[in-house]
């Protein structure tokens, strides 16, 4: 989940109407039995590439996004517990005063025994976006899938804001959209997918019962796999 996605109609920061609309979308898939594990961006309230390009050392920029994941991450553990669910917080960057640090094999007990578990910090690390996270701690915990959502309904030739020819694809190549830039995700995350077959669905998260709506298998956004030869 892209931290604009928790922005709502505002610039800047959370809007908590549209972050408990959010936990409603994940309580959906939830309560049909799916095992969810979530990881959020920190767009909505710091961009380390951005600050690094305006004179930021990168690798304290990437720190400070990497903290503005660990708010995100904790406004949706709010709302998602105000609504009767279970979470935990697993942060990349110890901080037990506010998660538990990310152990993987505790991260799939927490979802074995029906908690949503929320990925934060991106992967600890500088020079790795928050895809790149997401991709690393699906394959890690054995995800059937990574549901990328975002602000347009799926994936195209071109920005669709400003190309009105751009076509939309319902499925695509891993190895397409690399070849066409497509900025789906990195290059590292999907070369991450694309080695582990892991498949990504890229979805318009702010449209009412998509996430519910993929799983049950009908087409909504774009689906990036490796297609049977």
């Amino acid at each position: 989940m892209s931290g604009e996605a928790l922005m709502g109609d505002k610039s800047y920061g959370l809007d908590p109407a549209t972050v408990r609309f959010m936990a409603d979308e994940i309580k959906k898939v939830f309560d049909m039995g799916v095992q969810v594990a979530v990881v959020i961006g920190g767009g909505n309230i710091f961009r380390g590439v951005e600050a690094s390009l305006k004179g930021i050392e990168r690798a304290s920029a990437d720190y400070m996004g990497m903290l503005a994941t660990v708010i995100n991450s904790l406004a949706l553990q709010n709302a998602l517990e105000r609504i009767g669910l279970q979470t935990r917080v697993q942060s990349a960057i110890e901080m037990r005063q506010l998660a538990e640090s990310y152990i993987r094999r505790k991260a799939m007990r927490h979802l074995e025994k029906g908690r949503i578990v929320i990925f934060a910090a991106g992967t600890g690390n500088p020079y790795f976006t928050t895809d790149t996270a997401a991709a690393l701690r699906a394959i890690e915990i054995g995800a059937d899938m990574i549901m990328k959502g975002t602000k347009v309904d799926g994936v195209y030739s071109a920005d669709p804001v400003k190309d009105p020819t751009a076509k939309k694809y319902d499925t695509i190549s891993y190895i397409d959209v690399i070849k066409q830039n497509l900025k789906v995700m990195d290059t590292t995350a999907i070369t991450l997918c694309m080695d582990n077959s892991l498949p990504i669905v890229v979805f318009n998260i702010k449209k009412p019962d998509n996430i519910k709506n993929i799983l049950l298998g009908r087409k909504i956004g774009t689906t990036v796999f490796r297609p049977e030869r």
